[in-house]
């Protein structure tokens, strides 16, 4: 059964890596909730398996002409020098410290992107109805409900 799960973990971070949504989002979780494995080994584990996920996806992104050089340049040189910094920072500190920030951190970038995703169905939502019909039915409602 133990296999079974990682090979199943596998094909989802890979599912989601090659989407270029970051496997390790779901395979990181996976790994230390079901298997019960260390935040710290987790994270090492996807980083390993990241490098040939990240090699295909990108050599894809790249023939399809998706990606934004320019860009890459800028976040580039940053990301590098606090990939290395983190590194560090994560093999000083306690596994648990490094879950919660884990957690906290997928918590608000989840957060962020549920909000957007609302926002986004209640604009296309009010653009494509008569506003003046959504706001007589919510006041029928209302009366209804509490007269």
């Amino acid at each position: 059964m133990q296999y079974f799960l990682y090979v199943l973990f596998g094909v989802l971070g890979g599912l989601i890596g090659g989407m270029g949504m970051g496997g390790g989002t779901i395979l990181i979780p996976l790994l230390t909730i079901f298997l019960n494995i260390p935040q710290l080994q987790a994270q090492t584990i996807n980083l390993i398996s990241f490098i040939p996920m990240a090699v295909v996806s990108l050599f894809i992104h790249i023939k399809n002409k998706l990606v934004d050089f320019t860009a890459l340049l800028k976040v580039l040189p940053f990301a590098l020098a606090l990939s290395i910094l983190s590194s560090f920072f994560a093999l000083k500190i306690n596994s648990d410290v490094l879950r919660t920030i884990f957690g906290v951190f997928m918590l608000i970038i989840g957060s962020i992107f549920m909000l957007k995703t609302i926002k986004n169905y209640l604009t296309k939502y009010l653009s494509s109805h008569n506003n003046n019909s959504i706001i007589n039915k919510l006041k029928i409602y209302v009366i209804k409900k509490y007269n």
